[in-house]
């Protein structure tokens, strides 16, 4: 019969007495260890690489739950806006008075809204607003505007800027300034 590995290292002289014991006692205590706790000492990679998926998983669950969530939350602001449009908005009138205001997030797009006179008084002090509801403009108070804004800021056209413009210093015609209230 063959000699162990051990007893062979022992005859050549590598190792010593005490150095073998010192082994031998250390892989009796690792057995030991694995024959009490055999989930720790063997670590299965298909079950690592299928907790590893789960976790995955659940977090791009979570994403998506999120993400929808959100989208249930902007659909039901949205909901709310146009109910408080459809119930506080004041009548369409058909009138030669346009109102012209600025829209869109570059501030250069210009629309028009047909409005009486004493409209577009209340525009000018601010007592009513414009809203943008489903691709169409509105007149609302201006409490009601406010909770609109609450809950949607980009659907009330903000009332116009008061602050004089910015004067280029070698424009010709800096002197003659053209009143807003001009009708043509």
């Amino acid at each position: 019969m063959s000699l162990s590995l051990r007893d062979q290292l022992l005859q050549a002289g590598l190792i010593n007495e005490k150095q073998a014991k010192a082994a031998n006692k250390q892989q009796h205590h690792q057995r030991r260890d694995q024959a009490r706790n055999p989930a720790a000492a063997a670590v299965d990679p298909q079950k690592l690489a299928a907790q590893k998926a789960a976790e995955a998983k659940a977090a791009r669950d979570a994403e998506l739950n999120r993400i929808q969530r959100e989208k249930a939350e902007h659909k039901a602001r949205r909901a709310q806006v146009k109910q408080l449009v459809d119930q506080n908005r004041l009548p369409k009138v058909e009138s030669d008075l346009l109102y012209n205001f600025v829209d869109g997030k570059d501030g250069k797009r210009i629309r028009r809204l047909p409005v009486t006179p004493q409209q577009r008084d209340q525009l000018i002090a601010g007592t009513i607003a414009i809203v943008r509801c489903d691709g169409r403009y509105e007149l609302v108070p201006a409490a009601v505007a406010e909770r609109i804004k609450e809950r949607d800021p980009h659907a009330v056209i903000p009332p116009r800027n008061d602050e004089p413009a910015q004067v280029d210093e070698n424009d010709p015609y800096k002197d003659f300034v053209v009143p807003d209230d001009l009708m043509w």
